[in-house]
Formats: C-alpha cells, sequence, structure tokens
C-alpha cells in the first residue's frame, strides 16, 4: 500500500464545478440543470457518470452544448450520478482529460475541482503497482489512489487516498460495487452538500441546488460527507463524525434562469435595483442616523477601537475598495489603504488590535483573498468580510461581517455585486463615522440618498438600447479605449475598462483623468476613445477640463454626466445622463451605463457575454 502522510493545504485550484446526485428517480436532468448553473465555473470541457444502472459515461470538449448534443436522443437515464464544468489546468482540452476520470476497472469515477501537487510522484508509484493512466490530469491519480484503497467501503477509501496527497479539492466519488452513496470532500475548495426529501446533492456552489433544497451544509477543510437518498453524515480524514449547522439558501430558481434576457449579464444589470433593496433592507435608520449590521454587532466595542482599515480584495472587489478607501477617509476619518490580495499574500503585513481588515468577494471563495486572511488571522488581526455567498469560505473564515444579499450572479463579469459592495462600504462607513464624529444629520442624509438608490438605479439603466448600440460600436474598432475619472470616479474608471476588457476584447485603459498629462495624453488622436466619468461633484470642473485637452487633440469623447448639465456638451454630443446623489454614493450609479456599454460592445462583436474566453466567475487560481 501507498504511504501515507496528511497532504499539505494549497491556496490554489482549478475553478472548475461539481455536481452529483442521488435519488429514486432520474438524476440526469438534475445533473445537467446544475452543470448550467455552474458554466460560469468552467467551460472547456464537461461530463457525467451515471448507473444507469452500469456505469455510463458521455464527456464532450467545449461548451455543455456539445455534452447536450451527446445526450440528445440517448435512452440515459440512473439514480445515480455526477457531473462536470471543466476549466483546464493539468492536460489540454481533450475528451480523454475531461471528468468524470475512472479506475483500471471502471468501478470507482471521480469528479474534482482542485490541483493535486504531488500527482506526478503519486501517479508513478501507481503505474509501478500496474495502475494505467488514460489522461494527462491529475485528477485521474484520485480515482487510481481510492482503487489501491479500496477494500468494499467507498468512504474509507477516500480518506485513506487524502492523507497522501498535496494539494487541493473540491469531489465526489462514487462506486458501481456501492451503488447507494457518494463520497465528498474538501481542501480549499468549496462543496456543499444537502438533502430534501429522498435525495441526496452535492455541488460546489450554492446556485446549482437552488430550486432543489431549502437548507444545505458548507464542508470545511479536511471533510468527508457521506451522502445517500435522504440522508448524509460529515467526518474529518479520522473518521470523527463532525457535527454542521444547516443553512437557509433563500435563493428561487427564478434566479438563476435567463427568463426573458439573451444574457445573464444584461439581467444581473437591470437587477440591480432589487438587488440594491435586497443589500439594504433592514439596515438603514433614518430616524437616528445610524445603519444596522447585524454581523457587526459582535464586535462594536473591537471597531470603535480601529483606528485604520486596509481593505484586501481581488478585480471588480478590489476597485469597490477602492471607492471604499474615499468614503471611509472622508466621511469616517478613518484612513485606510486598498490592496490586490494576489499581491498582498506575498508581503508581511503589519497587523494590530488598531486595524480592521476587510477582505470583499463576492463567491466568497476567492482563493488568493483567502490566503491573505489566513495570514491576518495567523498573526490576530480583526478580520471582517465582505460576501454575496451564504457560508462561503471567506464568510466563515472571518471574525464578523456583512452578507451583500445581492442574489446569485451567474455572469462571469461582475455587475450587481459590485453595486451591492459599494452600498455596504457606504454603510460601514456610516457605522463606523457615528462611533467617531460624524454628525447625525450627516448620516441621516447619506441614509435617506442610500433609500433612494434603486429608483435612480433604474433610470441610470433605462438609456435606450438604439443610443448603447450606437456609443458601442464607436469603441469596436478602437485600437484601445481610455476611461478616465477624478476621486471617487478613478476606480469606476478602472472598473469601466475591466467591463469593456472582460466581454469585448477591447483593450481599455482606467486612468485617473489628471494623469493624461503624465503620459497616456501621448495615445490621443482619433482613433482612440474616452470614456469620462464626468458627473457633476467636488472635481468636476477639473475633469471638464481634463475633455477640454483631449477635444482640442481630436479624441472622441463619451461623457457619463449629470441629468441637466449643459456644459458638457461643450465638448461631446456623445453623452449618457444619469441621476445625481450625494459624491461618495455617485459611483454607484455612474457603474450602470458602463456596464451597458460594456455589454453592447460584446454584443456588437458577437461574443459570448457570460463566458468570457480564459475567464472563469470562482477565481480560486493562484
Amino acid at each position: 500500500m501507498l504511504d501515507k502522510g496528511l497532504g499539505s493545504k494549497l491556496q490554489a485550484s482549478c475553478m472548475c464545478g461539481i455536481v452529483g446526485c442521488i435519488s429514486k428517480d432520474n438524476v440526469v436532468p438534475f445533473l445537467l440543470e446544475g452543470l448550467h448553473k455552474e458554466s460560469y465555473r468552467g467551460y472547456d470541457s464537461s461530463g457525467l457518470c451515471v448507473f444507469a444502472p452500469a456505469p455510463v459515461t458521455i464527456k464532450a470538449v467545449g461548451h455543455l452544448d456539445q455534452l447536450e448534443s451527446k445526450l440528445a436522443g440517448l435512452d440515459m437515464s440512473g439514480h445515480l450520478g455526477i457531473g462536470h464544468n471543466r476549466w483546464a489546468t493539468h492536460g489540454g482540452v481533450t475528451e480523454q482529460n475531461a471528468h468524470p476520470h475512472a479506475d483500471c476497472k471502471e468501478r470507482i469515477f471521480v469528479v474534482h475541482n482542485g490541483i493535486i501537487e504531488n500527482h506526478a510522484e503519486l501517479k508513478g508509484k501507481l503505474q509501478e503497482k500496474g495502475h494505467t493512466f488514460g489522461s494527462e490530469t491529475d485528477t485521474e491519480v484520485l480515482a487510481h489512489l481510492i482503487e489501491q484503497f479500496y477494500t468494499g467501503n467507498l468512504e474509507d477509501a477516500v480518506r485513506q487516498s487524502l492523507q497522501v496527497v498535496r494539494g487541493t479539492y473540491g469531489l465526489i466519488a462514487i462506486s458501481a460495487d456501492e451503488p447507494d452513496k457518494m463520497v465528498a470532500a474538501r481542501m480549499s475548495s468549496p462543496v456543499v452538500v444537502s438533502v430534501a426529501g429522498t435525495k441526496g446533492y452535492v455541488a460546489s456552489d450554492p446556485t446549482a441546488l437552488a430550486g432543489h433544497t431549502e437548507h444545505l451544509t458548507f464542508l470545511d477543510d479536511g471533510e468527508v460527507a457521506v451522502i445517500k437518498a435522504g440522508e448524509f453524515h460529515v467526518t474529518d480524514l479520522n473518521s470523527k463524525i463532525k457535527y454542521k449547522p444547516l443553512t437557509k439558501l433563500d435563493w428561487s430558481s427564478e434566479a438563476v434562469d435567463l427568463g426573458a434576457y439573451p444574457h445573464f449579464m444584461l439581467k444581473e444589470i437591470h437587477e440591480q435595483p432589487v438587488s440594491l433593496t435586497n443589500t439594504l433592507r433592514g439596515r438603514l435608520l433614518p430616524k437616528t442616523g445610524d445603519v444596522r449590521l447585524g454581523g457587526l454587532t459582535s464586535i462594536t466595542g473591537q471597531l470603535r477601537r480601529v483606528k485604520r482599515c486596509q481593505i484586501v480584495a481581488c478585480g471588480t472587489a478590489c476597485y469597490a475598495g477602492r471607492v471604499g478607501e474615499y468614503m471611509l477617509e472622508e466621511q469616517a476619518g478613518i484612513p485606510c489603504e486598498v490592496d490586490i490580495a494576489s499581491e498582498y499574500r506575498y508581503r508581511n503585513p503589519m497587523v494590530d488590535k488598531y486595524t480592521a481588515f476587510v477582505f470583499i468577494s463576492q463567491s466568497g471563495e476567492t482563493g488568493d483573498t483567502l490566503a491573505a486572511l489566513e495570514e491576518v488571522k495567523r498573526k490576530g488581526g480583526l478580520t471582517l468580510g465582505i460576501v454575496n455567498t451564504i457560508g462561503s469560505s471567506i464568510a466563515r473564515a472571518t471574525e464578523a461581517g456583512v452578507y451583500n444579499h445581492a442574489g446569485p450572479e451567474i455572469g462571469v463579469a461582475s455587475t450587481k455585486a459590485f453595486t451591492s459592495q459599494l452600498a455596504v462600504l457606504a454603510m460601514l462607513t456610516v457605522l463606523l463615522g457615528r462611533q467617531r464624529h460624524m454628525s447625525q444629520s450627516t448620516a441621516a442624509e447619506i441614509i435617506q440618498e442610500l433609500a433612494r438608490l434603486p429608483e435612480k438605479l433604474a433610470a441610470a439603466a433605462s438609456v435606450s438600447e438604439k443610443t448603447l448600440q450606437r456609443l458601442a460600436e464607436n469603441l469596436v474598432n478602437a485600437r484601445t479605449v481610455l476611461y478616465i475619472g477624478r476621486k471617487y470616479q478613478y476606480p469606476i474608471a478602472l472598473e469601466g475598462a475591466l467591463k469593456l476588457k472582460e466581454v469585448s476584447y477591447i483593450h481599455a485603459e482606467g486612468y485617473g483623468a489628471g494623469e493624461l498629462k503624465h503620459g497616456a495624453m501621448a495615445l490621443i488622436d482619433k482613433a482612440v476613445p474616452t470614456v469620462a466619468i464626468c458627473t457633476q461633484d467636488s472635481v468636476y470642473e477639473k475633469t471638464l477640463s481634463n475633455l477640454q485637452e483631449i477635444k482640442s487633440r481630436s479624441g472622441p469623447i463619451i461623457a457619463i454626466a449629470t441629468e441637466g448639465d449643459t456644459q458638457i456638451e461643450s465638448v461631446t454630443k456623445d453623452v449618457i445622463y444619469v441621476p445625481q446623489t450625494l459624491e461618495m454614493l455617485q459611483p454607484i450609479i455612474n457603474v450602470v451605463p458602463l456596464q451597458l456599454l460594456a455589454y453592447y460592445a460584446g454584443v456588437a462583436r458577437g461574443l459570448n457575454i457570460d463566458k468570457p474566453r480564459n475567464l472563469a466567475k470562482s477565481v480560486t487560481v493562484e
């Protein structure tokens, strides 16, 4: 037998999606539905294994519709099955490398989200013992390990196998010799399990279970779950029973369906008035000029002692943090710094009891952010989370935090989660500000404007499709696009440029408007459009002056401007007008037309809006 040795934990994994179901009914419809709901996690290839009653495995390269085409016309049904969406790491995008993977006898089948660091070493040892491999993937090692340890009890074989691997995993294993169970396990890759009636479920993401169950359990690192029809239990790798809480899933099946929209991104842009309402619901106290953030109540005393904030996040969430930096410093009087998690995790952070470390992530599973969080916890820092996914790793690892309640976000390009994050940061600013110097009247004004934002967001999203298509076409043939803004709008320029890159593959850069003359102005000519966020605020005149400089150099300009502003028309006729609000809240409104502009640019280029090439929704790779 192979030597045992508990694998080390690595904060890196692939971004695949896994699903599993056991039922008295046919599980294939659920597996396909679950893969569709998790398809944002990976879409290089996909596959199913169903016991029908003998094991049947179907794989396909490409998006999920390729797998469905293979299944069309097949009389394939079974009571137990697992499925996988792949985002390739080890091995090319081929059917042989697609999951599920099997052992030598094709009796044990595994789907896996993660990276097995010592797969080459293990593969060599297994080959010496006579095992033959049919793929280039690290995952296939797991199937053969389980086979090597299998003596009639699948969960025991899984536990023993996981004690010799190093790396990360969210996995499901099934065996044709024990067709009454699934075994799932987790190490730094999300896994949720649930039962409803006589059905048992496993998935990477709660999204896959929406509409099928109301309660679920999140596995922690080093835990193994055995799921049968209508029951499950959880142990650690040493078979010790773990008692797990249930989390209520408040997402409906409609929340993860397209409805009448052509793409999830467009649906989620237009859902923002509702998602923002849900983020704010029950948290605004206008009469007293306070906010109620229940997830922070337990640390009220610690927050009063905070003298500094450190925000850590990736991508769009990091840009939300940059807006929060302005809010916290200007309104709450708290010095704040923002770091990209993928860089922060390699620093030697200075941690003290007077700093609040805020980790922002839509999924709550972002690998770099989790790694940074663990480093701060190791040094005794106060950790707070702003997370959209209930029960996710960051939500459970932080000492306290705030849920977004924005609902599931399926499109890879984040939209409604971003505006929700900004609203949470605004409420956190009021909470901390009221503990310090912020007056009741100032807080009440912010709270009243927060309450009005859903209606103003709806107005900002009401730009005519014809106008958006025309403006987007101005960007489609550009060799690059500049996005500019100042102060609160600078991070929105960064976010606008990111959205255009993500969904249209057009190169774009976000700039602080005052930085143009320090180099980027050399790019300006008739072929380089500038998207300018120029709403009326404390730096409006300065931004307008920058636009005059661009106009004098024949640069095309698309401006986001405040309703009723006629001065902006002196520099451009291509204007999208938005409602006005407080300067600190204006980014929440201004980003909406930028989201729409990116969307229509992607549509004009005929691209897959919800699944951009080379990207996946939950970024758990290093």
